[in-house]
């Protein structure tokens, strides 16, 4: 069982600058890809990156990419996600979640999902 908490989360200044982690208990933390989402009042849970068991490659949504890095340090059983140059859009409720098949963009893919940290980005 991976048991997802995530950290991190605050305010901060269009152009800032944030990084979040996710903490996760289990011995197969390793095993599991893993995925950032956020979702922001009235609105759907939207994908922003994600990470492989492997940590070999990753996947952004456009909307980050070029800005945001999703890491894995799986000795520490954290993943985090680096972002930069923060935009008043970025400001949302950011989960992480361990992926259970099909693709890492859709939130149906996941098993587990942590309680979220909230991220805020003033203009």
């Amino acid at each position: 069982q991976v048991l997802p908490v995530e950290s991190g989360g605050g305010l901060v200044q269009s152009g800032g600058s944030l990084r979040v982690s996710c903490a996760t208990s289990g011995r197969t933390f390793g095993r599991y890809g893993m995925g950032w989402f956020r979702q922001a009042p009235g609105k759907e849970r939207e994908f922003v990156a994600a990470i492989p068991w492997s940590g070999y490659t990753t996947y952004y949504a456009d909307s980050v990419k070029g800005r945001f890095t999703i890491s894995r340090d799986n000795a520490k059983n954290t993943v985090y996600l680096q972002m930069n140059s923060l935009k008043p859009e970025d400001t949302a409720v950011y989960y992480c979640a361990a992926h259970n098949s099909g693709s890492y963009y859709s939130p149906l893919s996941y098993l587990y999902w942590g309680q979220g940290t909230q991220v805020t980005v003033s203009s």
